[in-house]
């Protein structure tokens, strides 16, 4: 699921990027690349992923 939503932020990050839209304040293209990096690290750390099966 992170690794999802990081992929989508890496996307809108790279659109920013080429069209040179710059939002002032919050949104940059380097706040969304860290944070899709987060959500990327989270994915990687094993968060955010399938809950585990139980085995009997």
């Amino acid at each position: 699921m992170f690794a999802t939503i990081a992929a989508v932020l890496f996307g809108i990050a790279l659109l920013f990027e080429i069209l040179g839209l710059n939002i002032e304040g919050i949104v940059t293209t380097t706040t969304l690349m860290l944070t899709g990096l987060l959500l990327a690290a989270l994915h990687l750390a094993g968060y955010g992923g399938r809950s585990p099966r139980r085995r009997r």
